[in-house]
């Protein structure tokens, strides 16, 4: 399957929110379309057909699965199985899914190596293994690990962070595996760990590292590797990736932490705006509900707030709510979420009302999925809540368990199937599979 690169002769159509002035406890539901067609907006230049996952959070990149697709609501290791696979290594990156291919960022921790793996999207069969470094993966809190970054591809290319030897690199791959370019982004002094995923903006991959010595966020080419542009970040540990949305008139690539909310134009890294408003580390990629951006981090303040995207440097409301690892969702003009600590909730974007909460269970590193209405989130041990994404009520859909140990990664939802990455507990060790979930005849 060959994906077309475009440049898009004009923007989708954005529906604004009103969101001055609300008096309502719930926002009034939109219709998706129309919240959809405000996420597809970024000209980013590319155009990936539905059933394509071309990097984190999806092709719109806000955890929105396309809707029109039936994935199944009911799995386990021998139901709606279509075909498991063997990963070696161990890693937190989310499944790439471009044309029959999908591509996972690995980690040998014994030896420090640092991989790249491609997989056969139809059968499962492991068509190469890229070894990007021999050595020097950098880790340290026991939850992280030396590739927790999701690959990004463009259709011909495929890029991907790793931390390695006090430093963070961003290689290129080609499709079949080899090695393209490699370019260092920065030193980098690990704190906690790495996560941080490469970004596509037109010609550009976009990427950062934030950390205790001094980091950047860094514009290089995407054919030969290049800086295009690059700025110096605070010296403070954060673990966000840059988000680009078209927020406000125009597309903000926006990232979170350093005690910061900021704004960049993503052609050239010029300040669009900044302004106190999240805490020092933050790990989630912020969303946008019309001229809103969410931001929420766990230290050393727990809070959410919403921060208007105009450049007024206006924040509208801030609360002590803790969700810091997994990301927001923004679903028909409302928010929802899961705290790490396992509780789902939905907010009035407007207020930062709570509107409803439902304890689910578990502890939550993987982000939730939205797949027309209902909301899939997986906890560490494998149990993935399926409920609807109502902002009356929580109305739970199903629970199933895949994997028992260091689940972290979050499932990619495309073409009908879902594909998970899981780690099972075997005696004394964890083994990493991927599965292809489908519904069976």
């Amino acid at each position: 399957m060959t994906v077309r690169l475009i440049h898009r002769l004009s923007a989708l159509a954005v529906a604004s929110l009103l969101v001055a002035g609300a008096t309502s406890r719930a926002a009034e539901p939109r219709s998706r379309d129309a919240t959809e067609q405000e996420a597809a907006a970024v000209e980013d230049g590319f155009e990936f057909p539905t059933t394509d996952w071309p990097w984190w959070r999806g092709p719109q990149r806000n955890g929105h699965a396309a809707a029109d697709q039936s994935v199944p609501l009911e799995w386990s290791e021998t139901k709606n199985v279509a075909w498991k696979a063997e990963i070696p290594g161990r890693g937190h990156g989310s499944p790439t899914v471009v044309g029959e291919r999908i591509f996972l960022a690995t980690s040998d921790e014994t030896s420090g190596s640092q991989s790249v793996l491609c997989f056969d999207r139809g059968s499962g069969q492991r068509l190469w293994q890229t070894e990007v470094h021999a050595s020097g993966g950098m880790q340290k809190n026991v939850k992280s690990s030396n590739a927790s970054s999701t690959v990004a591809c463009d259709g011909e290319r495929i890029f991907i962070n790793f931390p390695n030897s006090q430093a963070v690199y961003t290689t290129a791959l080609s499709l079949d595996g080899k090695v393209l370019w490699q370019t260092k982004v920065t030193d980098y002094q690990i704190h906690q760990g790495y996560g941080s995923s490469p970004a596509l903006y037109q010609s550009l991959v976009l990427v950062s590292a934030d950390t205790k010595a001094g980091g950047a966020i860094a514009a290089l080419d995407r054919q030969s590797g290049e800086v295009v542009w690059k700025r110096e970040r605070a010296e403070k540990p954060n673990y966000p990736s840059p988000i680009i949305l078209h927020t406000a008139g125009r597309d903000q690539l926006l990232m979170t932490g350093t005690d910061l909310a900021t704004s960049l134009d993503p052609r050239t890294g010029k300040t669009l705006w900044e302004i106190d408003g999240a805490t020092t580390e933050c790990v989630t990629s912020t969303v946008t509900i019309g001229e809103l951006m969410f931001t929420s981090g766990g230290y050393p303040e727990s809070h959410m707030s919403a921060i208007r995207t105009d450049g007024s440097g206006e924040t509208l409301w801030r609360t002590n709510t803790r969700v810091y690892v997994p990301s927001l969702l923004a679903v028909d003009g409302v928010l929802f979420g899961v705290m790490d600590a396992g509780v789902a909730a939905c907010w009035d974007p407007q207020t930062g009302e709570e509107l409803w909460k439902e304890r689910l269970g578990g502890t939550f590193t993987a982000s939730p999925v939205l797949v027309g209405d209902k909301i899939f989130a997986t906890n560490e041990a494998g149990e993935t809540f399926i409920f609807r994404a109502d902002p009356q009520k929580f109305e739970l859909i199903g629970k199933n368990q895949l994997g028992n140990n260091e689940v972290f990664a979050t499932p990619t939802f495309c073409g009908g199937r879902i594909y998970m990455r899981v780690s099972e507990r075997e005696g004394d060790q964890n083994r990493q599979r991927l599965y292809c979930l489908a519904e069976q005849p």
